[in-house]
């Protein structure tokens, strides 16, 4: 099942990354490169968690236009991104927009996920989840859902243990943090 941009409704199109991500997704589906530039933007969304100097380099007003454009080159070649994403990332910096990445990056697996028919959830853990804890996650979320379930995954230590999933506006929160912080407000009172 298929589903057009014009169904992927107004929010992504509306905001500047989701006009970004839906100029990518076409350039993408119209090459059948998406899942290719839907990796390596994997790869990059890794690196800016990663790295201090990456973070920095698609944050900061300071950075030229052209220091910019040769440094996301070289980032892309050595995490090793597919052309289409690398010519995206250049624009990006031509255009002093790399800002928008993150953004960007989370618009676009929402694209993906439509044009694959599944829904997309973000799910946050305190640690990394095991291959088979996340096959069963996308289990139970798909009988829960109705639908296919792509997950992207993000780790968070602050949430001490359990879960934080987010499927479209729904949110099932069953980490230890908000638990014990719904316990001391409930002592409290």
């Amino acid at each position: 099942m298929e589903t057009s941009p014009g169904n992927v409704g107004g929010a992504i199109q509306a905001s500047l990354g989701g006009r970004y991500a839906l100029a990518l997704f076409e350039l993408a589906r119209d090459a059948k490169t998406i899942d290719a530039v839907e990796s390596s933007l994997a790869n990059v969304r890794d690196a800016l968690a990663q790295s201090e100097d990456f973070r920095t380099l698609t944050s900061s007003p300071m950075v030229s236009r052209g220091a910019a454009v040769k440094a996301v080159s070289a980032v892309a070649d050595e995490l090793g991104v597919d052309a289409t994403t690398k010519s995206f990332l250049g624009v990006l910096a031509e255009n002093h927009r790399l800002g928008a990445l993150p953004k960007i990056i989370k618009a676009f697996r929402t694209l993906a996920a439509q044009h694959r028919g599944e829904i997309a959830a973000e799910v946050t853990s305190a640690h990394p989840l095991t291959d088979e804890q996340v096959i069963e996650l996308k289990h139970q979320l798909r009988q829960r859902v109705g639908r296919e379930v792509s997950v992207d995954l993000s780790v968070d230590p602050s949430l001490l243990g359990g879960l934080v999933v987010r499927v479209g506006s729904q949110m099932i929160d069953s980490s230890i943090k908000t638990r014990l912080n719904t316990l001391a407000h409930a002592m409290k009172g």
